[in-house]
C-alpha cells in the first residue's frame, strides 16, 4: 500500500483496510490540530488507488475499509463513486466503508448524492465537532458555524448512513469550561448521532492552542475538571439512541454507555468518581496519549 506521511483512523477501524484516497485535510487550519501540518491537500491519482486496491484483494478478509486521510469526502462526486466502485469491485466481501469528514464537505453534496455513496458501500461518517460554543468554534477557526455542522449532520442522517461524532474535553479552558459542556450538550443533542466520543485534550506542538497554553493564554482544567465536563455533556444532552464513549487513550475515565437507556447508572458512576476524587479510580498520566 502506498501510504504519504502520518495516517490516523478511529478506533472503530483497527480492523479496517486503510486506503489513501487523499492526503492532508480540507480545512486544515483547526487551532488545536497538527496531524495534516505537514501535508498538502491532494486527491491521490486514480492509477495509485488501483494499484494499492489490486494488492489488497489478495488480502484475506477484507471486509471493512476507511478512506483516509482527513475528509475524503472533499473529491468530487464523479470521482469518489468511481474509488467506492473500484473497492466493491476488487473486494468483494466488503460490508462497510467509512471515511473523516468536515461539515464543510458533507454540505457539497446533495442528500442524494449522499443517498448514492451509501449505495455504493459508505456506511458511516465521521464528524469532528469539537464543541457546541459558538464563541469557541470561532476561537479554535473550526471554520464552520453552530448551524452549518447541525445541518451537515441531518444530510448525513437522512440519507440513512450512520454517523460518529467527536467532541473534545478541555477545549474552553478552565475559563469556558461549563460554557463549553452545557453548549456541547446542546449541539449533540440538535444532531442526535447514532455515535459520539468524547476526548480529552492532549496539546500538539507547533499548534496555535499550544502557543497560548505555553504563553499562559490557555489554562486547562485539571483532570477532575474534565471528568466535570464529561458529566455534565451526558446530563444536559438528550439523544434518542445514542452509543456514547469517552474510551479514547487521552480520556481520564472511560465510558461506555447506551444513552438514554443507561444515563442514570453512568452520571451516577461519574457523579460518585468527582465527589471522590480517587486518582486511582482514573486513567494515570503516563497511560494517556492521542
Amino acid at each position: 500500500m502506498d501510504y504519504e506521511g502520518l495516517i490516523i483512523r478511529p478506533p472503530s477501524e483497527a480492523y479496517s483496510l486503510l486506503l489513501q484516497v487523499t492526503t492532508g485535510c480540507s480545512h486544515n487550519k483547526c487551532t488545536f490540530c497538527g496531524t495534516y501540518r505537514q501535508k498538502k491537500l491532494k486527491i491521490k491519482s486514480l492509477e495509485q488507488i488501483k494499484k494499492d486496491l489490486h494488492e489488497a484483494s489478495s488480502y484475506d478478509d477484507v471486509s471493512r475499509v476507511f478512506l483516509c486521510d482527513g475528509d475524503a469526502l472533499i473529491i468530487p462526486q464523479p470521482r469518489l463513486e468511481e474509488i467506492l466502485e473500484l473497492i466493491n469491485i476488487n473486494l468483494p466481501n466488503i460490508e462497510r466503508i467509512g471515511t473523516y469528514a468536515n461539515a464543510k464537505s458533507i454540505l457539497r453534496k446533495s442528500v442524494d448524492e449522499l443517498k448514492k455513496l451509501k449505495a455504493l458501500g459508505l456506511k458511516i461518517i465521521y464528524l469532528g465537532v469539537e464543541t457546541g460554543n459558538v464563541e469557541l468554534l470561532k476561537k479554535i477557526n473550526k471554520g464552520v458555524t453552530y448551524e452549518q455542522m447541525v445541518e451537515a449532520a441531518r444530510r448525513v442522517k437522512e440519507a440513512g448512513i450512520t454517523l460518529s461524532v467527536t467532541v473534545i474535553l478541555g477545549l474552553g479552558g478552565v475559563e469556558k469550561s461549563v460554557e463549553h459542556a452545557r453548549d456541547t450538550a446542546k449541539i449533540l443533542t440538535d444532531i442526535d448521532p447514532d455515535y459520539a466520543g468524547a476526548l480529552t485534550l492532549m496539546f500538539v506542538p507547533e499548534t496555535e492552542l499550544y502557543d497560548d497554553y505555553l504563553a499562559g493564554r490557555f489554562v486547562l482544567p485539571d483532570k477532575f475538571g474534565f471528568i466535570r465536563e464529561l458529566y455534565l455533556m451526558i446530563a444536559e444532552s438528550n439523544f434518542t439512541n445514542c452509543y456514547f464513549t469517552s474510551n479514547h487513550a487521552s480520556n481520564y475515565l472511560s465510558v461506555k454507555a447506551y444513552l438514554p437507556r443507561e444515563k442514570e447508572k453512568t452520571l451516577k458512576m461519574i457523579g460518585s468518581v468527582i465527589k471522590e476524587e480517587d486518582e486511582s479510580r482514573i486513567r494515570p498520566e503516563y497511560l494517556r496519549g492521542l
